[in-house]
């Protein structure tokens, strides 16, 4: 999506979301170790979409699965940061061109793709922004990369606003969890949609539709680690004050999902996933400048 930052020195553009900020800091990550990132979306035919499609190649992250439809455009929204670092973030989605990715025949080639990926990490905004048909089409795209031995990643990264009734959105975690190999939530927004109490309980709800590997983060608070239902706390470490609280969990997901790949265990993962995030909130945005190492 186009990025409109509210800061000191006036209004600033970007582009971002949450699954684009986990792919760039994965692309970087992954660059030494020569792991390819691909981030599959749709956009327009508009001179943002082509910035887009510039300024994530020059990321090192593949476009191949990037569709272009004529007529459409991003989604756009506004985001604005407290003195004490919280975003609020304000979103114009329904134009977006994302938002009809699997329909038709490009559509559907671009889900069969899907199953040559040893990866996927997708959100419930991705699931959110779809139609029925799309979600159809993707739930079933992903079943056919599981079953070609692919890892899923979620993170259910819930937004009242893209769904509508908290009903409909806790259907679709249920199904999306269901295929999933890791959750990724965060714990407000488990709170938000279920009630939870506190980040185990998140851990422990998921944990009985069958995952075996759950991490529910909670800000500076702590991180939940749930393996083979055996739950593990980690308690956040001292840093600076945040910035901008931006990518947080975007950019932990990246780090945790990257350690994975390495063969690292959970617990090492986490450790690095929170080391990531804690750099992340020291800066103005969701995206470290790129001469800072990730």
């Amino acid at each position: 999506m186009i990025e409109l930052t509210d800061a000191p020195s006036g209004i600033g553009r970007g582009f971002g979301g949450d699954t684009l900020n986990t792919a760039i800091y994965l692309a970087r990550l992954g660059k030494a170790e020569g792991i390819k990132v691909d981030y599959v979306t749709a956009l327009g035919d508009d001179p943002y979409s082509d910035e887009m499609i510039a300024a994530w190649s020059l990321e090192g992250i593949g476009v191949k699965n990037v569709l272009r439809i004529p007529g459409k455009m991003p989604g756009l929204y506004s985001i604005r940061t407290s003195k004490l670092g919280e975003r609020s973030f304000f979103y114009w989605r329904s134009a977006a061109a994302a938002r009809q990715m699997f329909n038709g025949e490009e559509g559907k080639r671009l889900a069969a793709s899907l199953k040559d990926y040893d990866w996927i990490y997708f959100s419930g905004i991705t699931m959110g922004i779809l139609d029925l048909d799309g979600r159809m089409i993707f739930l079933d795209a992903l079943r056919r990369a599981s079953d070609a031995k692919a890892k899923l990643a979620y993170d259910s990264n819930y937004r009242p606003r893209i769904w509508s009734d908290e009903e409909e959105a806790q259907a679709m975690n249920s199904v999306c969890l269901g295929w999933a190999d890791l959750a990724l939530p965060s714990f407000d927004d488990e709170r938000a949609l279920y009630g939870d109490k506190n980040p185990e309980a998140t851990a422990l709800r998921i944990a009985k539709q069958g995952l075996l590997e759950i991490v529910v983060k909670d800000g500076d608070n702590q991180t939940v680690l749930c393996v083979d239902k055996k739950i593990v706390r980690y308690k956040g470490a001292s840093h600076p004050e945040p910035i901008d609280t931006t990518a947080a969990g975007d950019s932990f997901n990246a780090g945790y999902i990257f350690a994975r790949m390495l063969g690292k265990s959970p617990e090492d993962a986490v450790v690095d996933g929170a080391s990531l995030a804690y750099r992340v909130v020291g800066v103005r945005g969701a995206i470290l400048p790129r001469d800072m190492e990730v």
